[in-house]
């Protein structure tokens, strides 16, 4: 581990010390313990329009969902944060210990585009989360360690709960199959969990690698396109 960090350890001293501390995490087996609940019964034209994924950096994160797929107006807004830890409102060096049980995460939301549905653009977004990190390295996306770093949807209500699952088990098909060959492992991490209390982090963590072009990122696309079920 300390080969792996050695390179980026040297370049903290070329950068923001908040960004230095992304290569401090705590490296963990375990899955993260979020709790579950019954969330509200909705129809696919009632559901939230609130999405809130962790998929590693949120800088990466931010970038993918809201500068990318959302470029053509799908987002309405975001912000970068954390959630699903006890600990309220913590700072991102609370966080970076790995050890307060939030994640970072993008939180969202989406456009209600006439013609298109609540629904199908829920999964439309579920379905290029998947394509951009690595949901198989638990609590890892590349270089970033920990908890903190866990692959999450945090869903609000049954409708998105549903929808997520149905995505994640038809990927765990692929994989299974070989069809999709470009993630690490071979098994899915993924956490689909009841949605907590969101903390924002600090403005300067906000649209990072937009005021940062080429900034620090360990997001990329994994496969540019679903294979058919089969």
């Amino acid at each position: 581990l300390s080969m792996l960090l050695n390179p980026l350890l040297k370049k903290a001293f070329l950068i923001p010390q908040f960004l230095s501390l992304r290569v401090m995490g705590v490296a963990s087996s375990t899955p993260l313990n979020l709790p579950d609940k019954k969330l509200d019964e909705v129809n696919s034209d009632s559901m939230s329009l609130k999405v809130t994924l962790g998929a590693g950096c949120y800088w990466g994160t931010e970038n993918y969902v809201s500068n990318k797929w959302g470029k053509d107006g799908r987002v309405v807004s975001s912000a970068v944060g954390f959630m699903g830890g006890e600990k309220p409102n913590p700072t991102y060096e609370n966080v970076c210990t790995g050890k307060t049980g939030h994640v970072e995460v993008l939180d969202v939301e989406i456009a209600d585009i006439a013609g298109v549905g609540k629904a199908a653009l829920y999964e439309d977004l579920i379905r290029y989360y998947f394509q951009f990190h690595d949901p198989t390295t638990l609590n890892q996306q590349g270089n970033d360690q920990g908890t903190q770093y866990a692959s999450v949807i945090f869903v609000y209500d049954e409708e998105q709960r549903r929808i997520a699952t149905k995505v994640k088990d038809e990927l765990s098909e692929h994989l299974e199959a070989g069809r999709i060959t470009g993630y690490i492992g071979n098994s899915i991490s993924t956490i689909i969990a009841p949605a907590s209390e969101f903390y924002r982090a600090p403005t300067n963590h906000q649209d990072y690698l937009t005021a940062n072009p080429g900034g620090y990122c360990n997001h990329r696309i994994r496969f540019k396109k679903w294979p058919e079920l089969k």
